[in-house]
């Protein structure tokens, strides 16, 4: 009789098939590049909450414990989620951490970048802000506090805008980026991912197209957004973004900022004002009413309202566009 341990053996000796490392993402367009990437070989896992909002996210202990045991971790950047950047001490000496937002190629924006055919004007409340500041005396000094918090929210505009997955071109770049870590990290698999990656561009490529097809009727009317998060988006596409409510990192807006909010979309002639998913969309409703201004459906920038996986990031750039295009030319009722 044939001994019954001589398969178990043999499996035994047999070398081991490559294994990709694990594999922790921030939020769901990076992780949807990443699982492009990955393909079968994978799936990365995500921190971001369904719904959640990456500005103001708490790590849970098992999220946590997650990052601590992860070989290869892919994030935006510290600008866009600091609660992540603190976390990363915690991984493993083996292994790494890839900031997207920092790869070389990689266009940056800054806050306030004017986006479209007329930027001459100011945000609400930001050069007034500074002046009486400057100078708040005598019967200006009753405004000092609704002056110090349209300041605090002139600081929070400023820096480098961490939105820049929703510029189809840094995406082509973090693809890339995204293909040369995995295979460093697990390089028996480098033409698995490299094939992925050329995938990748190619499906980037066709949702940008389906997305300039979509906006084509949009032209250059005027739109306002929620938060300084489309400024990337915008640029690319040749949309004109009046302002915002609130500041790029989605703080509720003060006092100070709201006040001239309904004044700014007549001067500028807007022609839709967009909510957002992960916030109450009364701010938008409010500031509209007893306005000719239409109020679309809430935007989601973050994609954290989609399905996961990899077929989001193509839907996240058309279904923006759709959004978008549908409220400027009456489509959506």
């Amino acid at each position: 009789m044939r001994p019954l341990f001589f398969p178990v053996f043999l499996a035994l000796a047999a070398p081991a098939a490559a294994q990709p490392p694990r594999v922790v993402t921030d939020i769901p367009p990076v992780q949807s590049l990443v699982a492009e990437v990955m393909g079968d070989l994978g799936r990365p896992e995500i921190l971001l909450d369904q719904g959640g909002d990456p500005h103001h996210f708490q790590l849970k202990p098992s999220q946590a414990r997650a990052i601590s045991e992860a070989g290869l971790v892919f994030w935006v950047g510290p600008q866009l989620t600091p609660w992540l950047d603190r976390a990363l001490k915690g991984l493993g000496p083996d292994a790494q951490a890839v900031a997207l937002i920092e790869a070389p190629g990689t266009y940056r924006r800054s806050y306030g970048t004017p986006v479209g055919h007329d930027h001459d004007h100011e945000h609400v409340g930001e050069a007034d802000a500074e002046d009486q500041h400057h100078g708040a005396a005598g019967p200006d000094a009753d405004h000092d506090a609704d002056d110090h918090a349209a300041e605090e929210e002139h600081h929070h505009h400023e820096g480098t805008d961490p939105h820049a997955w929703l510029d189809p071109e840094n995406a082509r770049v973090w693809v890339l980026r995204i293909s040369g870590a995995l295979a460093e990290a697990d390089p028996e698999n480098t033409a698995i991912y490299q094939a992925n990656a050329r995938s990748a561009l190619d499906r980037i490529a066709a949702a940008e197209t389906e997305a300039r097809q979509v906006l084509a009727p949009v032209g250059d009317r005027p739109i306002m957004v929620f938060h300084d998060a489309y400024g990337y988006f915008a640029e690319h596409f040749g949309l004109t973004v009046a302002g915002s409510i609130a500041m790029g990192d989605a703080a509720d807006p003060g006092a100070a900022r709201l006040t001239g909010l309904r004044d700014e979309l007549r001067a500028e002639g807007v022609a839709c004002l967009f909510p957002e998913a992960q916030h109450d969309p009364a701010y938008a409703e409010a500031i509209a009413e007893g306005t000719e201004v239409r109020v679309g459906a809430p935007l989601d920038p973050s994609g954290s309202t989609l399905a996961y996986g990899p077929d989001l990031y193509p839907a996240l750039l058309t279904g923006l566009a759709r959004t978008i295009a549908d409220c400027v030319t009456g489509s959506d009722g």
